[in-house]
């Protein structure tokens, strides 16, 4: 991979994953409700989850789509009705009660990882990077891929949470966190139909 091209790879990873979208958004959320240190699992499974993603892709999962087309439209029935589930609970995480905060908590790492194949701007992110920067799908253009995404979406998607945990001094009562909440959900059903 030449020099131009390797620059090229590392704009379009830093740009895919800096833009808003539903682990940028739900990331931002979970560090405004639970601060950084409880939402590191959430943070390191988007990362770890996005650099397996790339790699199968790149290896060839999207031949999947090409000989079965109807598992692509199921991926995207499911990837919908699961983000719409996940917007509803975020606009309604405010409003629960002490018992049920108590008991709230973010991702963990491996609901974070595997949220990966049901993220429509992940399957999107990967899907170009690979036709963009491995055509062939060499093996070892996929793994430099999947290695810039993992060196440039972990301060990316960071970013997002501690700008989150920083709102969360503006979210000092529930009805502001609500508010938050529940923009935060709209904005990530938005981001969904953007990418759809």
């Amino acid at each position: 991979m030449s020099l131009d091209i390797l620059l090229a790879l590392i704009s379009f990873s830093f740009v895919s994953s800096i833009t808003p979208g539903p682990n940028n958004i739900m990331l931002m959320t979970s560090g405004a409700n639970f601060g950084l240190r409880r939402t590191l699992p959430h943070l390191m499974g988007v990362s770890v989850g996005f650099i397996v993603m790339v790699l199968l892709v790149g290896v060839g999962v999207m031949q999947i789509f090409t000989l079965f087309p109807v598992t692509y439209i199921i991926l995207k029935v499911i990837s919908i009705a699961y983000l719409l589930y996940l917007a509803y609970r975020i606009a309604v995480s405010a409003s629960l009660t002490s018992k049920q905060s108590d008991s709230a908590k973010p991702l963990t790492f491996i609901q974070a990882a595997l949220f990966q194949w049901v993220n429509p701007k992940a399957w999107t992110m990967a899907v170009m990077a690979i036709t963009l920067f491995a055509p062939t799908q060499e093996l070892h253009l996929v793994a430099i891929i999947a290695a810039v995404f993992g060196l440039v979406n972990i301060p990316c998607v960071s970013a997002w949470t501690i700008l989150g945990r920083s709102i969360n001094k503006i979210l000092n009562n529930q009805r502001n966190l609500h508010i938050f909440n529940i923009v935060m959900a709209i904005l990530l059903v938005s981001s969904v139909v953007i990418v759809l």
